[in-house]
């Protein structure tokens, strides 16, 4: 089986634009064009639309979990360089990331009904103009995350490492994530490392707390995030999760206590902290405490 055929196998129809490149569906934002463009001569793919990039093959057939036997097939489709300088690499693939093609800032008012509908949300959040502004936070409003607020995410170098898009309207599923990993520090451009760090779940509930809060994107410390703690020394850590992840905020608080980090849990109540807002959140944070080890064991009995 040719390069071209394996690739329309899993990727379906496409279209021939010459010098290598064949345009299909996307795999990750599902527009409705054939806007996924494949350099077959380059190795090289990326959608036009949702930012979705890569520069290996065998990364895009990973991301799409096709079958070892595709994988197989496709690396004795490609030059034995290519697979190479692949393989070698004991990381994460890189990923160019961009924002929606159709984002706008919500710091520049239109009259639009989405502008107005995505204000609302964001004011509804407890989020100020100030946090608009230092977020860096917009909106779409058409597009594969049309009807989204958008979060975007830099790393220290101010390159963007992840966005959230959020709907503001009731009848979209609530979240959807660009087609890159989670493991990346949320709002690293944002953090201090030599001050007390709050790990919170989600970008709402860090915008909230405001000071130093990191953003794990779920209930689970990624590996990333991790290292930046031992790297540079933190020493004092809270975590802030959500109610439903007591056993997992214990879990990450023994890990981090092996680490020798100072660990404080704090408990919300009344909703989570991208709900509750600021002052409130800061002040279940001024009331943590260090879990005892007679705590740690009673909350283990309590979830078995």
């Amino acid at each position: 089986m040719n390069l071209i055929s394996l690739l329309s196998q899993i990727l379906g129809d496409y279209k021939e634009m010459g010098k290598g490149e064949h345009y299909f569906f996307c795999p990750f934002c599902a527009h409705h064009k054939k806007k996924f463009a494949v350099n077959i001569i380059k190795n090289k793919w990326k959608c036009w639309v949702c930012g979705a990039k890569g520069n290996h093959l065998i990364g895009l057939f990973k991301r799409l979990d096709v079958s070892p036997t595709q994988i197989k097939e496709l690396k004795q489709c490609l030059s034995e360089n290519d697979v190479k300088t692949y393989v070698s690499h004991d990381h994460d693939e890189v990923v160019e990331l961009h924002l929606p093609y159709e984002f706008k800032p919500l710091w520049k008012p239109t009259d639009t009904y989405e502008y107005k509908h995505a204000i609302r949300y964001i004011k509804n959040r407890g989020i100020s103009g100030y946090d608009i502004i230092r977020y860096k936070i917009g909106y779409c409003e058409t597009g594969p995350y049309g009807g989204r607020i958008i979060v975007p995410s830099y790393d220290n170098e101010g390159k963007l490492n992840y966005f959230v898009a959020r709907s503001y309207h009731e009848t979209n599923m609530k979240y959807k994530n660009p087609p890159v990993s989670k493991n990346v520090v949320v709002f690293e451009e944002q953090i201090n490392w030599n001050e007390p760090i709050v790990l919170v779940e989600g970008v709402f509930d860090a915008i909230s707390v405001r000071r130093n809060a990191v953003p794990m994107l779920g209930k689970f410390l990624p590996k990333k995030l991790e290292v930046k703690l031992l790297e540079n020394q933190v020493k004092d850590v809270y975590i802030l999760l959500d109610a439903d992840a007591r056993t997992e905020a214990l879990t990450l608080e023994q890990k981090l206590k092996a680490y020798g980090i100072n660990v404080s849990q704090v408990s919300v109540t009344g909703g989570d902290a991208g709900e509750l807002g600021f002052h409130k959140t800061w002040e279940f944070i001024n009331n943590a405490k260090q879990t005892t080890f007679k705590d740690f064991i009673q909350s283990r009995l309590q979830n078995t």
